[in-house]
């Protein structure tokens, strides 16, 4: 077992949870957890759910103080690593040296104005920590216009809790809701309840751009312009790699982990952060569980680089978007038709989409179901005749 002094820079749910399972398995060495966010870790993904709506505080989302001893350097930003001397440098001046390192510094949103799609001048916010959604929801008291660039998971679960606080909401981007990640069959019904809960819905598959003169507006590739009292994008998030600038470490923007969580000798990587091996390349899997599954390898390699099998991602998500409850486990995107398992979209729908090169993909829609079960379908063939769902 590695007795070596350990240094965990990110304190995110993947670096917390890396210093929590050390401990339970037996690490008594020096432990040291940097994070550069001033609130302990807590649950991202209720932030633009029960937190942004106001059923949640940041006491309740807050997850559990860590029970074991360690050294939390909390508020206290990495800007270099030092990979000849083992050394973390932090803004303060301070020099951390490590015998082993695991990153798990998360990602930032990205803006449209990193994309190259905004006007000098042009306004944007972003969503991504506590800061951001409790000055969305200080703002969503005068109920503003809201303009929101881009249909994926967070886009339209902002939409959906934007327009029940009585904004009028508007979506741009390339394509319809979702489309892209989880195929026509779940994206349309996405639109419908999005319409029926009166949110505008806009695409173009030659994108969007912001404007930058006057109001604040989002404009399509076809002319078609949206103005907002606010514009937010909801584009997706980048690597906070930055910090790993000279240090060899970083292959084309991405922190490229293999299935042991490993960057190189003694240097492992968790979370959003990491890209992670697959038949299509590194790519990077920013969901709650990716995080949990992947710091839980990196511990577990920590203590012995030979110990265990290497990790096997099962991708799981969740959502809650104008009445729908989703979760969704497997590779994505979909591809093709998904199959009814069971339900009916009274009742709920189980939903499963063929075996590709990654493994199969399944849903449930407004049905509760344990992971387990969900995981379970995207590795067996259902004993009942299935139908296939149209729409």
């Amino acid at each position: 077992m590695v007795r070596q002094r350990v240094v965990v820079v990110g304190a995110s749910i993947a670096g917390v949870t890396v210093v929590d399972e050390l401990r339970r398995r037996g690490f008594t060495g020096e432990l040291t957890l940097v994070g550069d966010d001033p609130h302990p870790a807590y649950n991202r993904p209720a932030l633009s759910k029960g937190f942004l709506s106001g059923t949640d505080t940041l006491a309740s989302i807050t997850l559990p103080a860590l029970s074991c001893e360690v050294d939390q350097r909390i508020g206290a930003t990495a800007i270099g690593l030092d990979t000849d001397r083992r050394e973390v440098l932090l803004a303060d001046g301070d020099r951390l040296p490590f015998g082993r390192l695991v990153i798990a510094t998360g990602a930032r949103a990205r803006t449209m104005t990193d994309l190259g799609a905004a006007d000098p001048g042009a306004e944007e916010s972003t969503f991504r920590d506590v800061a951001d959604a409790r000055d969305l929801r200080d703002r969503l008291v005068d109920r503003p216009r809201v303009v929101i660039v881009g249909a994926g998971i967070l886009g339209m679960e902002l939409a959906s809790t934007c327009a029940a606080a009585g904004s009028a909401v508007t979506v741009v981007d390339r394509q319809p809701p979702l489309r892209a990640q989880l195929g026509r069959f779940l994206s349309d019904l996405v639109v419908e309840a999005a319409t029926a809960h009166g949110v505008t819905l806009a695409h173009h598959p030659a994108g969007v751009r912001l404007r930058g003169s006057g109001t604040p507006a989002a404009e399509l590739a076809d002319g078609r312009r949206f103005d907002g009292d606010l514009v937010i994008s909801a584009v997706g998030c980048r690597p906070d790699v930055e910090w790993l600038a000279g240090s060899g470490l970083v292959t084309d923007g991405d922190l490229r982990i293999d299935d042991r969580c490993r960057v190189a000798a003694g240097i492992l990587a968790a979370g959003d952060v990491a890209a992670f091996p697959g038949d299509h390349g590194h790519r990077r899997t920013p969901w709650w569980t990716s995080a949990l599954d992947q710091a839980r390898t990196a511990a577990a390699t920590l203590l012995d680089d030979d110990a265990g099998a290497p990790l096997v991602p099962s991708p799981y998500f969740w959502t809650e978007q104008f009445g729908i409850t989703l979760r969704v486990c497997g590779p994505l995107p979909v591809r093709g038709r998904p199959t009814v398992v069971a339900g009916s979209p009274a009742e709920g729908l189980l939903l499963t989409w063929p075996d590709g090169r990654d493994g199969a993909t399944a849903a449930a829609v407004n049905r509760r179901i344990p992971i387990s079960r969900l995981r379970a379908l995207t590795r067996a063939t259902p004993s009942d005749p299935p139908m296939e769902a149209r729409r």
